[in-house]
């Protein structure tokens, strides 16, 4: 119970802030390692050196890089962020668009070349594009009628 008394309110106050520097100075120090791994206008030289200067001369090295890059490294962020979304809105346009039923357009291509192939008769072609226009054939139905 001694221990509450012997630390004071202010003490905790410094405690708590000398943590959260030592936190944010490792967040840094990762931050510029992996931007130096990142970085495509460096050569494997370069990137050698910048990461011995980090590591074997941490506060001076990070100082110096933060100078004399800091500007690149938020543009390669920012590239990063846009490169990522872009591939996120892709992905979302393929799969919305991609997954479903072929679009009215495709299933008549695909019945007037059966037809001209003489896999269907004219009445099942017709039958098939009423279907399709009317949008009532299930999934895969318009393609795949049988020859009787």
């Amino acid at each position: 119970m001694s221990l509450a008394y012997d630390y004071p309110l202010l003490s905790a106050f410094w405690t708590m802030l000398w943590i959260f520097l030592w936190v944010m100075w490792f967040f840094l120090l990762f931050k510029i390692i992996f931007d130096i791994f990142r970085d495509d206008s460096l050569s494997g030289w370069g990137k050698t050196g910048w990461l011995l200067f980090v590591i074997v001369l941490p506060f001076l090295g990070v100082l110096v890089y933060l100078i004399a890059r800091g500007k690149d490294m938020g543009r390669r962020d920012v590239e990063q962020v846009r490169a990522r979304q872009q591939m996120f809105d892709s992905y979302v346009r393929e799969t919305a668009s991609g997954g479903g039923r072929p679009s009215p357009t495709d299933e008549l291509v695909k019945l007037s070349e059966m037809r001209a192939r003489g896999e269907i008769t004219q009445e099942e072609f017709q039958r098939a594009k009423n279907l399709v226009l009317t949008d009532n054939a299930p999934v895969g139905r318009a393609t795949s009628v049988p020859h009787t």
